[in-house]
């Protein structure tokens, strides 16, 4: 009886150990693995690569690794993946690097196999059942309080997205506000909604909403509704540049006396992204309005951000956005600016 009571507790442990080394062994092989230029291997969880920046989350790190796409000879991932191309492909699937010399496998949920370098990987983002592991946001606040004149400003910036392999939704809403004794108060609010549809070969389709309301140029609403089709024409790990053009219906109320006004628009516009310099991003946008129905009538929308990146997913930003309009509501406040220095945070990106 006692042989047989020892017996039994040797062939438990034997079993709790094997059961431990299988569910260790189960655990890290979904890990995912890097290895870079100089040999080292890191392994944890690959989140997400852009602006030619992988990250990866650890176990034995508080903080997620962010290492340079560029020092990575090879990836081992069995997880799934929102996988972007330099030539526009967009794939839902994995990734094994094959050989050395940075070649791939990628390996799409419908079992579809093709082959790339890693210099034609331009983003990935890791995929989990949850909302929240598509979606990404931001926030910026910028304060400024002076005793002469009892001076008062404020400005806040905020974004939030949600991106598919097929589609991208993305919101907006900044505002900015100045108090100054004895000087009429200034107020600016901009917010809006986009979606993109990513077609073949880096074209999609776009389509917006945009709602404005300035002091400076009495406009109490501008809504702005486009409809086109862009293009990217650079798309890599330094560079972002797409093209767009379309339609535009505009609608504007006013402060003042002046009439409501709707017109029929053209528009043609660029969005330029560089990131490829250090902690330092440049995103610049510039958008073009001919009038169809009010002859000689032209707007401009330009926009250039300067973000630099801090721990912990915060960042310091300085942005200047300028509107001119040829036909304003108010002579002589054709065109209006906005330099504003804040601080942010984001997430997800």
């Amino acid at each position: 009886m006692t042989m047989n009571l020892k017996s039994k507790l040797f062939i438990l442990k034997i079993t709790g150990v094997l059961c431990c080394l299988c569910f260790y062994t189960s655990a890290h092989s979904q890990k995912d693995s890097l290895v870079l230029n100089n040999r080292d291997i890191v392994v944890g969880e690959i989140k997400s690569m852009k602006n030619g920046v992988i990250t990866i989350e650890t176990d034995y790190s508080k903080n997620d690794f962010t290492i340079k796409w560029s020092k990575v000879n090879e990836i081992y991932s069995k997880n799934n993946f929102l996988i972007t191309l330099k030539n526009g492909d967009r794939i839902n699937g994995s990734l094994q690097s094959i050989e050395e010399g940075r070649k791939l496998r990628l390996t799409s949920i419908e079992n579809q196999t093709n082959e790339a370098v890693m210099d034609d990987i331009v983003f990935l983002k890791g995929l989990k059942s949850t909302f929240w592991s598509r979606a990404y946001g931001s926030i910026d606040l910028g304060l400024n309080l002076t005793k002469a004149n009892n001076l008062w400003q404020y400005s806040m910036r905020s974004a939030f997205g949600y991106l598919t392999n097929k589609w991208q939704l993305d919101l907006y809403y900044n505002d900015i506000r100045s108090r100054q004794d004895s000087v009429e108060p200034t107020e600016r609010t901009e917010s809006g909604i986009s979606f993109k549809y990513f077609l073949p070969k880096d074209w999609f389709m776009a389509a917006s909403l945009d709602f404005l309301s300035n002091t400076e140029q009495a406009l109490k609403l501008r809504t702005t509704g486009k409809l086109g089709v862009g293009k990217f024409i650079v798309h890599t790990n330094r560079t972002y540049w797409g093209l767009a053009g379309g339609l535009s219906l505009n609608n504007e109320n006013f402060s003042n006396e002046q009439e409501s006004r709707n017109s029929l628009e053209g528009f043609m516009g660029s969005d330029l992204n560089l990131f490829d310099i250090g902690d330092l991003s440049l995103k610049n946008t510039v958008y073009a309005y001919p009038s169809f129905t009010e002859s000689g009538r032209w707007r401009v929308d330009f926009s250039l951000d300067a973000k630099y990146d801090l721990p912990y997913n915060i960042y310091l930003k300085l942005g200047w956005t300028f509107n001119y309009d040829n036909r304003p509501a108010i002579a002589g406040n054709d065109f209006d600016y906005v330099v504003v220095f804040s601080v942010g945070w984001e997430f997800n990106r």
